[in-house]
């Protein structure tokens, strides 16, 4: 697998893996795009994430974390085959959300607010398939201190299947496509150079002792133009992908 050069294929590679992941039977999925401002977008990259799911007909139960959102939803998608819901409040909790014929759940963009709701979730969807997509949870499980956050990273958030990450960085982008490893790619000057492949995700110090290293091996001037080109023009063509996305 190579790296997306847009948005709208970053979202076509994240599809195809999502799918494999369940075709390979994870039951506990979630979909990262570290973008800015994604999160904007998730009413309507839901809306196309059904589509991996039109086998369920009626059984797929498509999640936001709030009423307002599941109300605005519901109001521009019209009809659909598939559920509408939300997370719950803590006058009508997450289990008087879902139902026995509830197949199979997708989860939109939850962010660490909802994390005791969507853990919740997922122990009640036992054998069924949960997709949590856009998740905003990368605060809890990197900053998070304290006996509450390690206990919640080791009993639910180390069991959920990155099957699809990309995080671009100042330098460098992380990656993950479903069954394939953890990626760290370096930019330069003529693209991106793949500089580390491994089972766990790289992230913090670890991460930029990485990076850090491959620069000061890497010949290319980050201050170069052209560097400055290559990388303004993979993200010129997100922010119009975003653009499109609203209309």
């Amino acid at each position: 697998m190579t790296l997306p050069n847009s948005l709208e294929e970053t979202i076509l590679q994240a599809k195809a893996a999502t799918q494999l992941a369940l075709e390979s039977g994870a039951r506990r999925i979630q979909v990262e795009l570290v973008i800015p401002e994604i999160a904007l977008q998730a009413q309507a990259l839901a809306l196309d994430f059904t589509s991996i799911f039109d086998s369920y007909g009626s059984g797929l139960r498509v999640i936001f974390p709030d009423t307002g959102a599941a109300m605005l939803a519901r109001r521009d998608w019209g009809e659909t085959v598939f559920q509408l819901g939300d997370l719950g409040s803590r006058f009508i909790p997450i289990e008087n959300k879902i139902k026995p014929e509830d197949e199979a759940f997708l989860v939109v963009c939850p962010s660490s607010v909802e994390i005791n709701s969507v853990e919740k979730l997922c122990n009640l969807a036992e054998d069924r398939p949960v997709v949590l997509l856009i998740p905003q949870l990368e605060d809890v499980s990197v900053v998070g201190i304290g006996y509450a956050a390690r206990q919640l990273r080791e009993r639910f958030l180390s069991i959920l299947e990155s099957c699809y990450y990309f995080r671009p960085l100042e330098s460098a982008i992380v990656y993950r496509s479903y069954p394939s490893l953890w990626q760290v790619w370096l930019e330069k000057e003529d693209g991106y150079e793949l500089i580390s492949e491994q089972s766990t995700k790289p992230m913090g110090e670890a991460l930029e002792n990485l990076i850090l290293k491959a620069s000061s091996n890497n010949p290319d001037d980050s201050s170069n133009p052209a560097n400055k080109a290559k990388k303004s023009g993979l993200f010129a063509t997100m922010g119009r992908f975003l653009k499109a996305l609203q209309q």
